[in-house]
This record gives structure tokens, sequence and C-alpha cells, in this order.
């Protein structure tokens, strides 16, 4: 049977406050919060199995978690870098593009007490986009791409909506609500030709 693996005390109080704050968390990256539970539930003397229960994970994560933890300290709840390029994005900036999301993009319109639309930069996007995240993060900072972003977002399970445009309806009427073209306005008929194209608006 495996040793049973315990947590190490924390080294002094801010330590394990910063872990206990970050197990906690809703903004911080999933993978680094559950590595934070695995600490703060082994440090109220839950075992691994039942650690590996309440989270969802494998037994041998939570063993390799404590013993990460307990060599490394807060260091070891964060990736090691592969063999190849380390990661530009930081557990910090990650964190700060996740909570961007979250943010009212800045061109979007909201009604004033007034009666009036308006917005807090009329040339900013009125939805966010990947490619408007990409651009608001780099305007923090965050020396990011687009792939990176979609990747990071696609890993703690933000969901997107395909934008519609506002001219669009499911109301089966709207077209014929539509302004039609006068009545006195002939109808222009082309000769049709072997060379001519027999449809239109493909």
């Amino acid at each position: 049977m495996p040793k049973l693996l315990h947590a190490r005390a924390p080294r002094d109080g801010e330590e394990e406050r910063q872990i206990r704050k970050l197990a906690g968390a809703r903004h911080a990256p999933a993978d680094w919060i559950q590595r934070a539970q695995i600490v703060v539930l082994s440090w109220e003397e839950m075992r691994g199995p039942a650690i590996a229960a309440m989270l969802g994970c494998h037994p041998e994560t939570v063993r390799r978690r404590l013993r990460r933890f307990n060599a490394e300290g807060i260091d070891g709840l964060g990736d090691r870098p592969g063999p190849g390029r380390r990661p530009r994005i930081t557990q910090a900036e990650r964190s700060q593009l996740i909570a961007l999301v979250k943010t009212t993009p800045p061109g979007q319109l909201r009604w004033e007490p007034w009666g009036e639309l308006e917005a807090d930069d009329e040339d900013g996007p009125a939805v966010w986009t990947l490619d408007a995240l990409t651009a608001a993060a780099r305007e923090q900072g965050i020396d990011i791409h687009r792939s990176q972003v979609r990747r990071i977002l696609l890993k703690e399970g933000v969901r997107w909506r395909r934008t519609r445009s506002w001219t669009t309806s499911k109301d089966p009427d709207f077209a014929a609500k539509e302004r039609r073209s006068s009545a006195c306005t002939p109808t222009r008929r082309t000769a049709r030709s072997s060379s001519a194209p027999t449809s239109w608006g493909r």
C-alpha cells in the first residue's frame, strides 16, 4: 500500500493565508484552486483517497501535488515548464484574463436615466470576442496571442455565444414588414443567353 502522505505545516502565517485564499478563490485558474484545496484538506487531517473522491481526481494526483508542495511550497502548486519554451503567460496574467471576461465590454450600449443609449467607449467592442479580449489584454500589459486566449478560456470552461445582428428576427412576418419597392418602379428584365447566369445572389 502507498505510504500515507500529508501536507507539511505552513512555514508561516502568510503562506497559510495565501493558500487558503487561493483554495476559496473564484477567478483564479481552476487547476491552481484544486491544488490549493488538496493542501488545505490535508491540513484538516483528510487522507489522500478521501481528498481525491471529494475533488474528483485520482489519488495519485493528490499524492503528487502534496509531494511538490512539501518540497517547493506555494510555488509547487504551479505547472513546471516543459522541455521546450517556458510558458509566456504567468498564472497572475491568466487570472487577469479570466477576470477581464467577466467585465462589461467598453462599447456595450446601456440606457442612461435621461433616456439615451451610451457606452463607456463608443469605439470599443460591444461584445467580448477573441480578438477584442486579445487587444484588451495587451492594453493591460499582457503579451498574449489570440490562440493563447482561446486555449485558456476553453480550459477554464468559458462558454461562447454566437453574436447576432439586431436586424434578424424569428418573426415569420418580419420580411413582410420591410419597406417594399414602389409599384411604379418597373421590373428590370435581362435577356437570357447561353453565357448569362441563370441565378443571382449566390
